[in-house]
């Protein structure tokens, strides 16, 4: 018992009943007195009892209720401002808690790798099935953890609406993990932040002035170094910048001077596209010569009808593997030519 049910050795299993898919346990609590929770006075003196019902971790894949007797006794102490209360059995009731403290743990720590959804889908499998909001209250009921000194952090903005309302975050670059969430993103609210938790030795951040005049008024004493992500970013906005600039001086070289490149060859296999193309020729063939119309080998091979049609008008797979060599341009600008000085021509004027 001790080893299966350690939350349970100090309280008495009445009876065992199994319903449809749950299994309900009928308990009684063996501590003789209770203390007030206002005043912490002991007292034995029963005023009433009654059941409670926990939901607790499932027992051989089935949904477990624990059903409680629990008494409400009388305090003594003339002093306290309550007249009764009811007992807590520690390790098993909180006050208005529904489940075992147990069970929480076990959906807190889903509801943390999981998130909502994909949560309450994992705990129907479990047999402890609840809803995806109450996985997220689980998720925002645990106290913000103390914010300690960062030596190293990273600062960043985020949106709360893009385009209107932006905000800081704060990341520990060490562990990866942010720290804290400023309501702006301004320079005096980063500086601030940074005079209320002394110790930073280096700032990491983006190009912009904010931060950086922030992290010169907060932490004078703190390098400042510019991320990996922000330099390629900046980097690349500056070349775009100059390409587009210069893109008058970047003109096509004679052909004489072009580096010559081989031309890939079309004969024999051309890697694993020429592979899935023969295979699919042949696939699409052999349910033609069955009889099979056109929709029905879209439907079956999941392909467009447009590609069976391509696929069936080939006489052999090469024809599909065969590159089209465009038209020389120097003709389409002879023909084009041609139509404009025909249109341009004079009408001639009716007899």
């Amino acid at each position: 018992m001790e080893a299966l049910l350690p939350h349970l050795v100090a309280l008495t299993i009445v009876r065992v009943c199994a319903e449809g898919r749950s299994v309900r346990l009928d308990i009684d609590v063996a501590v003789g007195d209770g203390g007030c929770p206002a005043c912490g006075c002991r007292s034995a003196r029963v005023h009433s009892r009654y059941r409670r019902t926990l939901a607790d971790p499932a027992i051989g894949g089935r949904q477990t209720l624990l059903r409680v007797r629990i008494r409400r006794f009388f305090c003594d102490n003339t002093a306290c401002r309550r007249r009764t209360f009811a007992e807590q059995v520690p390790g098993l009731t909180t006050p208005y808690a529904r489940r075992t403290p147990l069970l929480r743990g076990i959906l807190e720590k889903i509801a943390l790798a999981l998130g909502d959804r994909p949560g309450a889908r994992m705990t129907r499998l479990l047999a402890v099935e609840v809803s995806r909001t109450t996985l997220l209250r689980l998720v925002r009921a645990p106290p913000a953890p103390e914010v300690e000194a960062v030596a190293v952090l990273g600062v960043d903005d985020f949106a709360f609406r893009k385009g209107r309302d932006y905000g800081s975050i704060i990341v520990d670059m060490h562990t990866g993990r942010p720290v804290d969430l400023l309501a702006d993103r301004r320079a005096d609210s980063f500086a601030d932040w940074l005079r209320a938790h002394s110790g930073t030795e280096v700032v990491c951040r983006d190009r912009a002035s904010g931060y950086a005049e922030g992290a010169r008024l907060g932490a004078p004493d703190a390098i400042q170094v510019a991320d990996r992500f922000h330099l390629l970013y900046n980097l690349t906005q500056a070349v775009d910048r100059v390409v587009r600039a210069h893109r008058r001086c970047l003109k096509d070289r004679p052909e004489a001077e072009a580096v010559a490149q081989p031309r890939p060859s079309t004969n024999g296999e051309q890697g694993r596209r020429a592979e899935v193309t023969r295979q699919r020729y042949a696939e699409i063939h052999a349910l033609h010569v069955k009889g099979i119309g056109t929709t029905a080998i879209s439907t079956t091979l999941n392909l467009d009808g447009m590609s069976v049609r391509r696929y069936l008008r080939a006489a052999t797979a090469d024809e599909l593997l065969t590159e089209t060599i465009p038209e020389p341009v120097n003709s389409t600008n002879t023909s084009l030519t041609s139509l404009n000085a025909g249109s341009r021509a004079a009408p001639t004027r009716p007899g």
